[in-house]
């Protein structure tokens, strides 16, 4: 049988050349015979480009002082291509063509990389080519990958059209899976990247170590980054001073990745190869430079982009590693390895083994046109309970407090924050921490809230507040009918914690922003049996209301609860070095904080420190370290990324923010003093808002959201996010406080504000 392949593999990258070699392999090591149809399209290997203005005469000018390099790397892609590929004798240049010609092919197959991407074709649309559109052959899918999260509008149909002509599909991530399913129904396998189809030995001996390139037997730390290194650099930076090893960089990207490193721009595939095979330790950013770490074993770590960070169960890289056991190789969450943790590559050959033997499996059922089963994904099998994944997890403690045999301890991941431990010894399996665990079930749907802009009218109670000291008159009203409060107070370390309070007097304590993740302890369980006897009002992030009720099983009609418009809560590991770092450059202890004063007015917020000596510093919120670093989501938790919260199905009685959004000529006596967005979300919550003493003007739904787009949507994932917790991890902190959170100099804070955002754009594209 002879198989025409239809994928990239001109283009000289290592990535797209070494998995047509693998693919092509893989066919032949099965019985079959492959040939590469050379099928040339949007891929120019040209040395230098054409003139478009700065960015090309700069890549031009980098070419041209790096020539006899770039050119004897241009020279081994050739050669490699010549070595180890099949390749069609004739050219074919359009689908036209390529229906004219008289194929010799039993079969087609739609290899792998981004082929399926609509996207990367100049026109915008799929390239029918890739689809096998050409041919009445029998077609065949081999982990192709659509590289977006969804197809454009307009393109289902189509994509529809071409899945029905093949006979067996396969994709190369879990995002293509859930697109060919919406799209055509179908429920298809993923198959792993054919690089990972061949073993070491057959990698190894297509691998060339010229002379002068780096030794083996004296080591070296390889760094392959297709983009800025980012949250690799304080890796590569802890390997260089720990080893004492040289730093040699695989050029993807045309920068260095560390001051010493070594560039290697003359590289075709079998030297990448060979440097991988060499190396000691590797440090990249590229799907396929992680591959070939697994393949030659080497101790490596890994970043993805922030988007994959966000949702991993799209992310190839994720999928992978998780398949072999190894996410914790990824640089950028709370559970990376340390730099010098062993990893055991006896159990990720066994892994890597089954994978590839079950991708091979498909491989061979569809050249044979034999029905395939898609094999259950074989991993670590445990009878402990299940609970939200690390991504997900809100920390909301309904898990620790269910527990009756006190089997599930928090205990706080390298980034600070505190996820449920299950201790296997005690738990009895009892499933009662899954049941309660929001994040594992679906929320009832309630009605649209109603929406209020209101204000307390006490004007001292409400200079002490935030924005317009609703809660407070929320809390006086539950205190006068012999209730008890629960919100977040700092203690005298300045560490935030759920407490109780039982008297107005103390009710300051609970008032004013605080832009950390509170410790709950043990707050549900005092709140259960508060409720036995009195009225009790929680106030706390949305999750923290929703893990109180799945707690408690149940709504209690004692019970009020106030959710607050969440930005995202803060480390409070990091919040703590913080305070650290304050007092030792002031000398002083802190008395207390005020996140949010409104001592120039509420739309002027300041970050307000106390000492102990009675000074005072006060700086606008977003001018200081904490607060620039905050509003840039530089360290929320994982799952403030993903929040099933930012949404107007909201789970507390009422939901509680500023009035952002507000005209000037609306309102304005009171914008200065401060305006709360108050949301009545229960047939309770409006009970009770009816006897509030609260000045109040209704708004629409859409006002709100408006104002206030955490009502709407997440947070977008920081891009620099990764990139500050891998310096934390291995650097002091008032080092990487200094890098990530010092407040810009007043002339690029002024040209900040007076340049536009397309032109921003443009300058940092050019700085990229």
């Amino acid at each position: 049988m002879k198989t025409g392949l239809v994928t990239f593999y001109h283009i000289h990258h290592y990535g797209a050349l070494l998995q047509a070699t693998a693919t092509q392999r893989a066919v032949e090591h099965l019985g079959g015979e492959c040939e590469i149809i050379d099928y040339f399209v949007n891929q120019n290997n040209a040395l230098f480009r054409k003139p478009t203005g700065l960015g090309s005469a700069a890549h031009d000018a980098h070419t041209a002082l790096h020539y006899q390099a770039l050119n004897a790397r241009y020279q081994r892609f050739e050669q490699f291509s010549k070595d180890h590929l099949h390749i069609s004798g004739h050219r074919f240049e359009s689908l036209a063509e390529l229906k004219d010609a008289e194929l010799p092919y039993d079969a087609i197959l739609s290899g792998s990389d981004q082929i399926w991407n609509p996207k990367i074709f100049p026109d915008g649309h799929f390239d029918p080519v890739f689809f096998g559109a050409f041919s009445q052959r029998r077609k065949i899918a081999y982990a192709p990958s659509f590289g977006i999260p969804r197809i454009p509008e307009g393109m289902e149909q189509e994509l529809r059209d071409y899945l029905a002509a093949f006979s067996h599909v396969s994709v190369r991530e879990k995002q293509g899976q859930e697109i060919v399913k919406e799209i055509a129904g179908q429920d298809v396998p993923v198959v792993l990247d054919p690089t990972l189809l061949l073993d070491r030995q057959q990698w190894a001996a297509m691998s060339n170590v010229p002379v002068g390139y780096p030794d083996a037997e004296k080591g070296y730390i390889l760094c392959y980054c297709i983009s800025k290194p980012g949250a690799l650099a304080p890796y590569i930076d802890y390997l260089a001073r720990k080893t004492g090893l040289p730093v040699v960089q695989l050029c993807g990207v045309r920068q260095k990745v560390h001051p010493k490193a070594r560039c290697i721009l003359d590289a075709g595939p079998a030297e990448f190869l060979g440097l991988f095979r060499n190396a000691s330790y590797v440090c990249t950013n590229s799907f396929h430079g992680t591959v070939f770490s697994v393949q030659f074993q080497k101790p490596f770590f890994t970043t993805v982009h922030a988007t994959e960070l966000a949702a991993p169960e799209r992310s190839r890289t994720f999928s992978i590693l998780n398949r072999l056991g190894l996410t914790d190789r990824i640089i950028g969450k709370g559970d990376t390895a340390a730099p010098d943790a062993p990893i055991d590559w006896e159990a990720v050959e066994k892994r890597l083994r089954a994978a590839r033997q079950s991708s091979l499996d498909y491989l061979r059922a569809a050249l044979q046109d034999e029905p395939y089963t898609m094999q259950q994904e074989a991993g670590a099998q445990s009878d402990l309970p299940v609970l939200a994944d690390h991504g997900r997890c809100t920390g909301c403690t309904a898990c620790v407090n269910t527990c009756g045999v006190e089997a599930i301890t928090m205990e706080r991941d390298a980034e600070g924050f505190a996820y449920p431990v299950v201790d296997g010894a005690k738990c009895v399996r009892c499933g009662r921490c899954s049941a309660v665990c929001p994040l594992l079930h679906e929320r009832e749907t309630k009605p649209l809230p109603a929406v209020y802009a209101a204000w307390n009218k006490d004007d001292k109670i409400r200079r002490d507040s935030t924005s317009g000291g609703v809660f407070s008159a929320l809390a006086e009203y539950v205190l006068e009918d012999g209730g008890v409060v629960y919100g977040a107070v700092l203690d005298g370390k300045q560490r935030l914690h759920h407490t109780a309070c039982f008297r107005k007097e103390d009710l300051w304590r609970m008032r004013g922003a605080k832009y950390v993740q509170s410790d709950m302890g043990e707050v549900f369980k005092e709140i259960k049996e508060a409720l036995k006897t009195r009225p009790v009002l929680f106030s706390g992030t949305p999750c923290q209301v929703d893990g109180l009720y799945r707690y408690l099983g149940t709504r209690p009609e004692n019970l009020t609860t106030c959710d607050l418009v969440c930005h995202g809560v803060p480390s409070p590991a990091v919040w703590e070095d913080m305070v650290a770092s304050i007092e030792q450059r002031k000398k002083k202890t802190l008395q207390a904080v005020r996140f949010r004063n409104k001592v120039t007015g509420w739309k002027d917020s300041h970050f307000t420190t106390v000492y102990s000596d009675g000074t005072v510093d006060t700086a606008p919120l977003m001018r200081t370290e904490f607060g620039r670093a905050f509003g840039r989501a530089l360290f929320l938790r994982p799952s403030c990324h993903s929040c099933a919260y930012t949404n107007l199905n909201r789970p507390g009685d009422f939901t509680l923010g500023d009035f952002w959004g507000l005209a000037a000529d609306e309102l304005p006596e009171q914008q200065e003093k401060g305006v709360s967005l108050l949301l009545v979300n229960t047939p309770h919550g409006s009970h009770v808002f009816d006897k509030l003493p609260l000045a109040r003007q209704p708004y629409t739904v859409e006002r709100a959201i408006a104002g206030n787009p955490r009502l709407a949507s997440p947070i977008p994932q920081s891009a620099d996010r990764a990139a500050f917790f891998a310096a934390y991890a291995l650097q002091p902190f008032d080092q990487v406080r200094k890098k990530f959170c010092s407040v810009p100099p007043v002339p690029v804070r002024v040209a900040s504000k007076m340049l536009s955002p397309e032109l921003k754009a443009k300058i940092r594209s050019k700085l990229k």
